[in-house]
């Protein structure tokens, strides 16, 4: 009787890091630590590259996937960050991936999170869905799901504290006012904008929360707030 051959692996276990992670309050501004473990199915058997080093996937994708996610934005959920690393991962010759990521400073022992995504899986849902439309609030709407960039409400600004946090304060403010007159929702994590674009819904946009944990640091201002937003949907 056949059986089906359990394919060659490599893995990353119990790699620690201090991340700053959590979508509380209490979690801001701060680390606290972070272990990740990752199991890579290969595309081939290992038998298949010989012992020619050039052609054996290496162990670094498995931590540099890690620290891309971790360099790229902060997360709110281990789910988020889980499923970013996952599709680095995927991004190489491999069949599937497994990521558990657990938080060891909560209680006595570890809390966490658990994903499997198969390489197939991960094509079909990029060919499901396109990002969705950026849109400034002066544009014209698409006939598709889009994020609405609003304008500042042209308020005066307050003459003391940080301007550019003030000034996405204000397109927060801009946000809300805007979603009441068009009769839409408002969101503020990409989480949010993905899940309307799978139902062909258009959103309003309130930025502060997705700039704040950038690694970038975009300026905040409604035409390049758009086309970061577009750079961040489309995967750049």
């Amino acid at each position: 009787m056949d059986t089906e051959r359990t394919p060659d692996r490599i893995h990353l276990r119990d790699h620690l890091l201090e991340v700053e992670v959590g979508a509380f309050a209490g979690e801001r501004g701060r680390t606290q630590r972070l272990m990740f473990s990752l199991e890579a199915d290969l595309a081939q058997p290992a038998a298949a590259t010989g012992d020619d080093v050039d052609r054996v996937l290496s162990y670094d994708l498995l931590v540099g996937a890690v620290a891309g996610a971790l360099a790229a934005r902060r997360f709110d959920t281990l789910e988020a960050l889980a499923e970013d690393v996952a599709a680095r991962v995927l991004a190489q010759p491999v069949a599937a991936v497994r990521v558990t990521v657990e938080k060891l400073d909560l209680v006595p022992g570890r809390l966490g999170f658990s994903l499997e995504r198969r390489a197939g899986e991960l094509a079909a849902a990029k060919a499901q869905g396109a990002a969705p439309a950026v849109v400034r609030a002066s544009e014209a709407m698409p006939d598709r799901a889009a994020v609405i960039v609003p304008d500042a409400p042209g308020l005066p600004l307050p003459e003391t504290g940080d301007p550019a946090q003030l000034r996405l304060l204000a397109l927060d403010q801009g946000a809300w006012a805007l979603a009441a007159r068009l009769g839409l929702p408002v969101a503020d994590s990409r989480t949010e904008i993905e899940a309307a674009a799978a139902k062909g819904r258009a959103v309003v946009w309130a930025p502060a929360r997705m700039v704040r944990a950038a690694a970038d640091d975009p300026e905040p201002d409604p035409e390049r707030l758009a086309a970061w937003l577009r750079g961040c949907l489309s995967g750049n």
